[in-house]
């Protein structure tokens, strides 16, 4: 006889994750990246960029401006957020670490909505177990609970989601409005206050980051479960309905009266995707939730074809099929695969009851050997930066990044130390007998990328401030120009540029052809000679080429007015 559900769960194997411990990795894997670095090229120099600019009052709130530019998207709600928390900072405060503060809250928002979304998912009646004829089956609450764990784990565990949720860009705040509104239509069966609060939070917030078309598509699919996978509160489902519904209208009608409506989809045949770079993407981004909510669709397929009413299967996979279509069809495509890694991670928690002793072992061994070889690799590097042995990944590191001068610091060491200590610890547990809990498989991925993006972030980050900032650039500009050059016109400058140029060297920067009483001028390469309606080349002289030490294709030329008395 086929059984109702492929969970087959016993109460001992639902015990819980220590709430210390994973507290303990949710901090672990939030705060480093928010704290103690530059901001990084480009998308994240450039967020900040226009943050700085509305927080110094120097361009309006509803059409900020960066050296004349419009932002590339449209959301307005990052640069709001990001302006506010330079505003409202002490003046201890540095710019750049006040605008992450919220921006690291809402990480956390991410990660305790994905945990609360899966465990009400779980509570759901299709979700539950086999009753067993003499007892002994897993509780719900219990079962809830641990499900929801692997649910975070999973997550944590996805490889792409490390870099992208510690930039104080929309992506970020598109990503935790998602992950609110996924937790929002999986607690309406069993909350009220607040679904409601969280669904109006995610949907407008979506709008208000530059995603209506988004919130839009989630909303449609949101009332669809709501209709046809209600759970336990059929009879409560038309207030729902029609709660969504207005939220979704009020949302567009946002956009609309914004001005935040876009078409993004990229033709196929525009060479805007190369299939192998999207397959590519598509392989490790998501890894390992993505094998994991595969093998989910693939253990729960008779529940799905025949009682197609199984809401813990049919939210995730409508959030995860929106968010695979749009990394298809727009640009930027690993933005747009994020926002799909909560209900991917859901999705994966689900086949955590389901899996053989032999899975779970494979992915022990293979998380086991992947991250502990990569953490002696970033600690061999670091060791060779700083004594100069083993001498050829100094080498390597000199030729990548000329110019870099290591630095030694205590605390970035002893934190490196305690983690590298803390996965020992981890390996030893999970290896020292056979653990019951369903989550234990997911326990080892998510500890290794806690590990792998900490190690990177303290023993490595001197290195990466200096081949991912522009601040060594800038420093080589005003090192041509002086300590108060004036107003410095510019040519061809990006967003990114424009914005490490005035924050690192706090230059007053004017457009060419708006401003001819400027001494300097700086051009990127790849604009000069500029047209002769902005600049008369003639009229410069110029004093430097100057590359970014890690990309040799990034240079920018510094011009001296030629009548300029030279200094």
């Amino acid at each position: 006889m086929t059984p109702p559900t492929p969970a087959i769960v016993t109460q001992n194997a639902v015990s819980p994750l220590p709430r210390w411990a994973l507290l303990l990795l949710c901090i672990a894997y939030i705060v480093p990246g928010f704290i103690g670095r530059d901001p990084w090229k480009s998308a994240d120099i450039t967020a900040f960029g226009y943050m700085l600019e509305l927080a110094q009052g120097r361009t309006p709130w509803l059409h900020p401006l960066l050296g004349g530019m419009a932002p590339e998207t449209e959301g307005l709600l990052p640069y709001w957020l990001g302006a506010w928390a330079i505003q409202i900072a002490p003046q201890w405060l540095s710019p750049e670490l006040a605008v992450r503060i919220p921006f690291a809250a809402l990480l956390a928002v991410t990660l305790a909505a994905t945990w609360y979304g899966v465990y009400y998912l779980a509570r759901s009646p299709g979700a539950q177990p086999v009753a067993f004829a003499f007892g002994g089956e897993a509780n719900a609450p219990d079962y809830a609970r641990a499900i929801a764990d692997g649910g975070l784990l999973a997550l944590i565990a996805c490889l792409g989601l490390a870099q992208l949720s510690h930039e104080v860009t929309s992506y970020l705040v598109q990503l935790s409005c998602t992950a609110l509104t996924f937790f929002a239509i999986a607690a309406m069966p069993h909350r009220s206050v607040a679904p409601a609060v969280a669904l109006v939070a995610g949907m407008v917030g979506l709008t208000l980051a530059g995603a209506p078309a988004l919130a839009a598509l989630l909303g449609v699919g949101s009332i669809a479960v709501v209709v046809f996978a209600p759970g336990s509160y059929a009879d409560r489902r038309l207030p729902w309905v029609l709660f969504l519904v207005v939220v979704v209208a009020a949302a567009a009608l946002i956009a609309w009266s914004l001005d935040l409506w876009r078409w993004r989809i990229v033709a196929g045949d525009a060479g805007g995707k190369e299939w192998q770079s999207l397959a590519r993407l598509l392989l490790w981004f998501g890894w390992p939730a993505w094998p994991l909510a595969l093998w989910t669709l693939w253990r729960w397929r008779n529940q799905i074809v025949s009682r197609p009413g199984h809401r813990h299967l049919l939210l995730p996979l409508w959030f995860s099929a929106v968010s695979i279509a749009a990394t298809i069809t727009t640009l930027p495509a690993d933005r747009a695969l994020l926002l799909g890694l909560p209900a991917m991670a859901a999705l994966a928690a689900f086949a955590l009851p389901t899996l053989r002793r032999s899975v779970g072992a494979l992915i022990d061994w293979f998380t086991l050997l992947f991250f502990t070889a990569s953490a002696i690799a970033i600690w061999v590097i670091w060791i060779a930066m700083q004594t100069g042995f083993p001498a050829k990944p100094a080498a390597n590191v000199v030729k990548l990044a000329p110019g870099f001068i290591p630095q030694f610091s205590a605390v970035a060491l002893v934190i490196a130390l305690a983690a590298t200590v803390g996965w020992g610890g981890l390996v030893w547990w999970r290896a020292s007998r056979d653990r019951a809990p369903i989550w234990k498989s997911l326990v080892l991925p998510a500890g290794g990328a806690a590990l792998g993006w900490l190690l990177l972030m303290t023993l490595w980050l001197p290195l990466l401030d200096f081949a991912r900032s522009y601040g060594p650039q800038v420093g080589s500009v005003m090192a041509v120009m002086g300590p108060s050059p004036g107003c410095v016109q510019t040519v061809g400058l990006s967003r990114p540029q424009v914005a490490a140029l005035q924050y690192h060297g706090a230059l007053t920067l004017e457009r060419a052809g708006l401003q001819d009483e400027c001494d300097w001028l700086i051009a990127d390469i790849a604009s000069w000679p500029a047209s002769e309606r902005m600049v008369n080349a003639g009229l410069w002289k110029l004093k430097a080429t100057l590359p970014r030490p890690t990309d040799k294709n990034d240079h920018l030329l510094v011009f001296r007015r030629a009548s300029a008395p030279e200094r």
